[in-house]
């Protein structure tokens, strides 16, 4: 039997009231707010980041792509269930969904924010928004808390607390604020995580080198072809580092950057290691590279086509499908008519792992 998907990958639109009403009083006067913007339309303004995030991309989702615009959108205007749960529901059942991992959309940009301790308070007040938003429809949304590694004992800290709330993982910064996250000082924060079963994510537009805002050689279209690439460092950092020898039972998941590329990097990822590693002073490694992947490192996609086909070039048990509700790269609401071509080569186990039983796995659902 075909399992109703899980989608291992899906979004909220903050609502003006999120960080404004949740945030340590000390920061409201600064807290991230809506502004209505001459010919941008609505658009969430950031304190100390250049610009303000406009609405049009982060509820796109079902619009044609003609009519997917940056400007001019206003909030009202927006998908309801990406900010009200009530209407939550009818959209995961529009798309055939059995329930949502969801990740924030303005707390995506706010990773990339240089203020930690703005970033620490913007993100614990999204958490206790979060805590709400998903405890309307707890057996259908499972949130994932923001955790600012302001320092390695906030991190220990923050996964200790997202525990508490009742979230099922934690949703990373790019970039710590101290060395990076193959340095021994995060070890306790990797420990934390192993025994409060929590698994850490890493979503694409999050980290310094992904950044659709940065330089771009040709045209601007060629941007979005790099941003999956932050990702793909962190995974490196955190293979190359060695932490998983450190903590094999440590469990990362690469975000909404595809899977099809991922027999490939394990290649390029072991043969570096064999042929250039002593030159290039690589720690020892007790394993291979692409062994770690395998084990260690899940990967989400939503119409990533490449990523069906190559299943037996890496651990099918480690592949994701996710719908990315409610933005502008959204399979919503056509994910079941993809799902029937894009896996048409799958058997039933294969499917079932992918769209449903993997992600059940890793977060220890009882569906």
């Amino acid at each position: 039997m075909i399992k109703k998907p899980i989608s291992a990958d899906s979004h909220i639109t903050e609502p003006p009231h999120c960080y404004v009403d949740y945030i340590d009083p000390k920061f409201r006067d600064r807290a991230p707010r809506i502004q209505r913007i001459d010919k941008i339309g609505d658009a969430f303004i950031v304190d100390g980041m250049g610009s303000p995030v406009p609405m049009g991309l982060v509820a796109a989702a079902g619009k044609d792509p003609a009519e997917i615009t940056t400007d001019g959108v206003a909030f009202e205007d927006l998908w309801k269930s990406g900010w009200d749960a009530k209407f939550r529901v009818a959209d995961q059942e529009k798309d055939g969904i059995a329930a949502e991992f969801i990740y924030p959309t303005v707390g995506m940009v706010i990773c990339n924010h240089p203020d930690f301790d703005y970033k620490k308070a913007c993100f614990d007040a999204y958490n206790r928004w979060l805590q709400e938003y998903c405890g309307e429809a707890p057996d259908r949304l499972y949130g994932l808390a923001q955790v600012s590694m302001r320092s390695p004992e906030d991190g220990v800290a923050e996964i200790r607390h997202a525990k508490e709330m009742g979230f099922k993982g934690v949703m990373m910064p790019g970039n710590p604020a101290v060395e990076d996250y193959d340095s021994t000082v995060y070890d306790k924060v990797w420990a934390t995580a192993v025994e409060c079963d929590m698994p850490l994510s890493f979503h694409i537009l999050t980290g310094k080198s992904d950044s659709l805002s940065g330089q771009v050689r040709g045209p601007r279209i060629n941007g979005f072809l790099s941003i999956i690439r932050g990702c793909q460092d962190v995974m490196g950092t955190f293979i190359f580092g060695g932490v998983f020898d450190r903590f094999p039972d440590l469990k990362v998941v690469c975000v909404e950057a595809d899977a099809g590329w991922v027999p490939h990097y394990m290649y390029r990822m072991d043969h570096a290691y064999k042929r250039h590693r002593y030159w290039m002073k690589a720690p020892p490694l007790k394993r291979m590279p692409s062994d770690y992947f395998n084990d260690n490192i899940y990967v989400t996609f939503q119409d990533d086509w490449v990523a069906f086909r190559m299943k037996d070039m890496c651990n099918v048990r480690r592949l994701m499908w996710a719908n990315d509700f409610p933005h502008s790269d959204s399979t919503w609401p056509w994910s079941q008519a993809m799902l029937e071509e894009h896996t048409k080569n799958l058997s039933e186990q294969e499917r079932n792992w992918i769209c449903h039983d993997n992600v059940a796995e890793l977060y220890k659902l009882a569906v």
